[in-house]
């Protein structure tokens, strides 16, 4: 059975930190692939005020199996006090994109 492919969001500062995280979530095999999507403002409530603020979207693609330590490694690495890691599960896709994902993260033996 294969695992679970997922996708995790999270929202980076900026570019330098965004290209940081995601070459560390890959090269550790946490991941299997990260996208960086500039551009995206984010409006939010922090700390009792409404803030606008320019970020760098990361789309996640990884497993259920390798959520956990992905979530750790991800809040280490980030500069946030409370970053955005938010987990969606994938209902469908191309199998062999969903295999590439499997393997591409499976742990080391």
């Amino acid at each position: 059975m294969q695992p679970e492919p997922i996708v995790v969001l999270s929202t980076c500062p900026d570019e330098a930190t965004a290209e940081r995280i995601a070459r560390e979530l890959v090269g550790s095999g946490l991941a299997a692939c990260v996208n960086r999507l500039p551009g995206v403002h984010s409006t939010y409530r922090w700390q009792g005020q409404v803030r606008d603020e320019p970020e760098v979207l990361l789309t996640i693609k990884t497993t259920a199996a390798r959520y956990a330590e992905l979530e750790m490694r991800l809040k280490a690495l980030h500069p946030y006090e409370v970053p955005e890691i938010i987990a969606l599960p994938v209902r469908a896709g191309l199998a062999s994109y969903l295999a590439w994902i499997a393997a591409a993260t499976a742990p080391p033996p």
